[in-house]
């Protein structure tokens, strides 16, 4: 009896698996931040952030896409900083998991190096197959993506940086602002680029983005991160 895998089957439920991960921890998110009155990030949203990145790189290393890839790729350092903060601040970092967590950023940013490279490869010669106006017009798609991605990296430096310097794991308000508007520019390279799965996920969390920023002018001017523990 033959056994047979049908990776394409495989990828696209790893894919969804980790979109569901990914865009759910906002879901996570707002749910505390709705039962607690206030803006506040559990430390599960972390978790969830590891988790679905690994899964939605590896998607989008099956499926080819430069901006997924980029996206998802260099974000491993921002969430595991946050998490070791988040320890050290409840009294939980163990030598054993400063260690882990330090090896794992190294090896996921070796790793997405080697992947973003792989898939910037076969996407010029891809272009380079196609009319140039057809080339132009794709090249113009994956740009607004990347500035899109540069947005959503520059929202995690900025928080990543007010964290190392306050020594806790802290969201300012630029954060979310930043967050609405690299969302509405990659859905739309993700979508011209018929990556559905990227724009879709992103579409779901944009009422979370505008419900924190509606929570933080009620009069809080930043997040601690780690206000709740679930």
């Amino acid at each position: 009896m033959t056994y047979f895998i049908d990776w394409e089957k495989f990828w696209q439920i790893a894919g969804v698996t980790g979109a569901v991960i990914f865009f759910g921890r906002f879901y996570v998110q707002w749910f505390w931040s709705e039962k607690l009155g206030r803006s506040v990030i559990p430390i599960i949203f972390w978790y969830m952030s590891v988790m679905g990145s690994l899964l939605l790189l590896a998607y989008g290393t099956y499926i080819l896409s430069p901006v997924g890839v980029v996206s998802y790729g260099f974000n491993l350092l921002v969430y595991i900083r946050n998490l070791i903060h988040i320890w050290r601040r409840n009294g939980k970092l163990t030598p054993l998991r400063y260690y882990l967590g330090h090896a794992l950023i190294i090896i996921g940013f070796t790793i997405a190096c080697g992947v973003v490279a792989y898939v910037w490869y076969f996407k010029v010669f891809h272009i380079r197959g196609m009319e140039r106006k057809e080339a132009v017009i794709h090249t113009f798609w994956i740009l607004l993506g990347l500035i899109g991605q540069f947005l959503f990296a520059l929202r995690f430096l900025i928080q990543w940086l007010v964290t190392e310097l306050r020594q806790k794991s802290v969201i300012p308000p630029i954060f979310w602002y930043l967050s609405i508007s690299a969302s509405l520019l990659q859905m739309v390279s993700y979508y011209q680029q018929a990556e559905y799965l990227y724009a879709i996920g992103l579409a779901t969390t944009l009422l979370i983005y505008i419900r924190n920023i509606q929570l933080l002018w009620k009069g809080e001017n930043e997040i601690v991160a780690n206000g709740v523990e679930k």
